[in-house]
């Protein structure tokens, strides 16, 4: 299930980098600002005088596909997640046995060191 999440996680960024690329491309309507200064010429140039129309279907397939994606990734996360929870967490637990032998790391006490007892009031 990962390796699918991370394959649509991948053609989600492509598609927003697509879709990104398709909006500034794309012409104003005052024939002027971003959409003329990032390539509107070239991409009316490339596609004859219908530029408008295949760039605006272009820029609402990818739309579609955007938020297809996200809503996908949105809903396997969710499975992901209780998945892995119910499974025992979503990282695994490790045990490690304690010796009396040695001391913990960084400590300066000795192992066999046992507790003092707590002196006693005497009446």
């Amino acid at each position: 299930m990962s390796i699918f999440l991370g394959i649509c996680t991948f053609v989600l960024i492509l598609t927003s980098v697509i879709l990104i690329l398709l909006v500034l491309a794309q012409k104003a309507k005052s024939d002027g600002g971003m959409g003329a200064a990032m390539g509107g010429g070239v991409a009316e140039a490339t596609f004859g005088a219908d530029t408008g129309n295949v760039l605006s279907k272009a820029t609402i397939n990818a739309s579609i596909i955007f938020f297809v994606l996200s809503f996908a990734l949105y809903l396997g996360r969710i499975y992901e997640g209780k998945h892995a929870s119910a499974a025992g967490g979503a990282l695994p637990s490790i045990s490690v046995p304690v010796s009396a032998t040695k001391p913990p790391a960084g400590s300066t006490a000795p192992a066999s060191a046992a507790p003092t007892p707590a002196p006693s009031a005497k009446p």
